[in-house]
C-alpha cells in the first residue's frame, strides 16, 4: 500500500448495494501512512437511505444465517480484503494491537453463532414470538423498525451489539467510527453473502451531522461514547445509550499475587480500548503498595507499531498521544502517577515513524472520592483510591462492570442493589469477563422490544 492507487477502497453502503460518493476522506494509519480511502455520506443521504431500508419488506434474518456470516467473517476474503488484511488495515488505522484484531476475528464469529440463543434467553418468560390463534396472548415485539447505529473506533468486538437488533428484525444503519470502518463494512458484507435480505443493512461512513440525521431519521438509535455522547443525544429517549463503562474492581482483604494479576488484566486486556476495562480500584488495603505493584506489572506491556505481533498498547500519531498524556497531567489533582518513574524515556513510547505507543498509567490517590475515578482513557490508565466499607457505593457508582476481589459475598448482593453499577463479578474475574447470554449493559432487546397483548378470534 504504497501510493494512492493502493489504496482500500470503502463504499457506501445503502440497503445492501455499494454505492461511491463524490465526498471521500483519506483514512491514514496511525504513523500518517494513506491506506484507505471512505466514501462519505452527507445528511440528506442518511435520511434516504432510512427511507429506502424502511420500505423493505419484512424478512427478519434467521439465527442460521447470521452464524454463517460469523463464519465468513472470520474465513472469507470479504470487500477485497482477507482476514489478515482486514486485521492489518485495522489496526494501523485504530492505532489497536493486530493481536486484538486477530482474536476478535473468532470472539465476532462466536457472538455470531450465539445470537439465536442471546435472543431466546432475552425473551421474557410467557412472551411469544407470534400470536396463538383463538387467544389473547403476550407478544414479543419491536418497538420500531429502522434502528440507526453511532459507532465507535475502541474495539472490533464493540459492533457485536448491533447484532442484536438483527436478530429482532431492525433494519441497520450503521455510521461507523472515523478510525474503524473495516470491521462494519467486513460484518456486513459476510451477512450479504450469508443472505440476509439487502434492505437490512446499510453503511454509512460520515460526520457528526450525518450522525444526527440519521439517528433524528431512525425509529430507535444505538450511540456508543463518552460523556460528549451522553450530553449529545441524552435528553432524546429513542437514543439507546452505550458508555463510558468506567468498569471498576472492589479489593478488600490482602494483597496477593492473583490480586495483581486480576487488576492488571482487568486494566491492560485488550490494550485497555474495551469499555470493560478497569479505569478505577478502590481497596481497604494499603493502596500505595497496591499501585507499586499494578506499576511494575502493567510496566512489563510492549510498546510496538500496531501491526506488530509484540504490540499490547494503543498507538497514536506522535502529537496526539503527547495531548492525550498532557490532558491527564492536567487532571491529577494532587493524584501520582506512580508508573512515571518506570520509564526513563518517558510515558509516551516515540516509534521514530511519525507514531507513539502510550504506556500504561497508575495513578495513586490520597481519597475515595477523587475526580480521577470518573476518567476514562483509552489506553490502561488505572487510579487506585483508598475504600472503607462505611463509605458504602457513593464512590463506585456509575459503573458498567465491577469486580469485587475478597470473596465478600453480602457485599457483592449489596452491590447488585446500587442500579448504576451493570455488573457486579465476585472473585478473581476480570471486569471484561461476559458469560455466553449475559447482558452487557443491561439486555439490549429490552430497549428494542416490548411485550403487547394480541387476541385473535378462533
Amino acid at each position: 500500500m504504497d501510493g494512492p492507487k493502493d489504496l482500500h477502497e470503502i463504499p457506501l453502503i445503502r440497503a445492501g448495494l455499494p454505492r461511491q460518493s463524490a465526498e471521500r476522506a483519506e483514512l491514514a494509519g496511525v504513523d500518517g501512512t494513506p491506506l484507505a480511502l471512505v466514501h462519505l455520506a452527507p445528511p440528506l443521504l442518511a435520511r434516504l437511505t432510512v427511507a429506502d431500508a424502511r420500505a423493505g419488506d419484512e424478512r427478519t434474518p434467521e439465527p442460521e444465517r447470521i452464524a454463517a456470516a460469523g463464519e465468513l467473517f472470520a474465513t472469507a476474503t470479504l470487500g477485497g480484503l482477507t482476514p489478515h488484511a482486514y486485521c492489518e488495515l485495522q489496526s494501523r488505522v485504530a492505532g489497536v494491537p493486530i493481536a486484538v484484531a486477530r482474536h476478535s476475528l473468532h470472539d465476532v464469529a462466536e457472538t455470531f453463532a450465539n445470537v439465536g440463543a442471546k435472543f431466546v434467553a432475552e425473551r421474557p418468560v410467557g412472551a411469544s414470538a407470534a400470536p396463538v390463534p383463538g387467544e389473547i396472548s403476550t407478544v414479543w415485539t419491536r418497538r420500531g423498525d429502522v434502528l440507526a447505529v453511532i459507532a465507535p473506533s475502541n474495539n472490533p468486538g464493540t459492533h457485536t451489539q448491533w447484532l442484536t437488533a438483527l436478530a429482532c428484525g431492525y433494519r441497520l444503519v450503521v455510521r461507523p467510527g472515523a478510525r474503524d470502518p473495516f470491521t462494519p463494512a467486513r460484518m456486513i458484507a459476510a451477512l450479504l453473502d450469508a443472505g440476509v435480505a439487502p434492505h437490512y443493512l446499510s453503511l454509512l461512513p460520515g460526520s457528526h451531522a450525518t450522525g444526527d440525521a440519521l439517528v433524528e431519521a431512525a425509529d430507535l438509535s444505538l450511540v456508543f461514547g463518552g460523556d460528549a455522547a451522553a450530553r449529545r443525544y441524552g435528553a432524546d429517549r429513542r437514543v439507546i445509550l452505550r458508555g463510558p463503562g468506567r468498569s471498576k474492581l472492589l479489593h478488600t482483604g490482602a494483597i496477593t499475587e492473583q490480586t495483581v494479576d486480576v487488576i492488571c488484566r482487568s486494566v491492560g486486556y485488550d490494550a485497555g480500548m474495551r469499555c470493560t476495562n478497569a479505569t478505577a480500584v478502590f481497596t481497604d488495603a494499603d493502596p500505595a503498595a497496591l499501585a507499586a505493584a499494578v506499576a511494575e506489572r502493567l510496566a512489563r506491556l510492549t510498546p510496538a507499531p500496531p501491526q506488530s505481533p509484540d504490540a499490547q498498547v494503543p498507538v497514536l500519531p506522535l502529537a496526539e498521544a503527547r495531548a492525550l498524556r498532557e490532558h491527564l497531567a492536567g487532571r491529577l489533582e494532587g493524584a501520582v502517577d506512580v508508573a512515571a518513574p518506570l520509564y526513563p524515556e518517558g510515558p509516551v513510547a516515540d516509534l521514530g515513524d511519525g507514531s507513539a505507543a502510550l504506556r500504561p498509567a497508575v495513578l495513586l490517590c490520597d481519597r475515595p472520592d477523587h475526580p480521577g475515578a470518573r476518567i476514562e482513557l483509552s489506553f490502561p490508565c488505572v487510579w487506585i483510591l483508598p475504600w472503607r466499607r462505611e463509605e458504602g457505593f457513593g464512590p463506585l457508582r456509575d459503573t458498567l462492570a465491577l469486580t469485587i476481589l475478597g470473596g465478600d459475598e453480602p457485599l457483592a448482593r449489596e452491590a447488585l442493589r446500587e442500579r448504576s453499577i451493570r455488573k457486579v463479578l465476585l472473585g478473581p474475574i476480570p471486569t471484561y469477563q461476559a458469560g455466553r447470554t449475559s447482558p452487557h449493559d443491561g439486555y439490549l432487546s429490552h430497549d428494542l422490544m416490548e411485550a403487547r397483548a394480541f387476541g385473535t378470534s378462533a
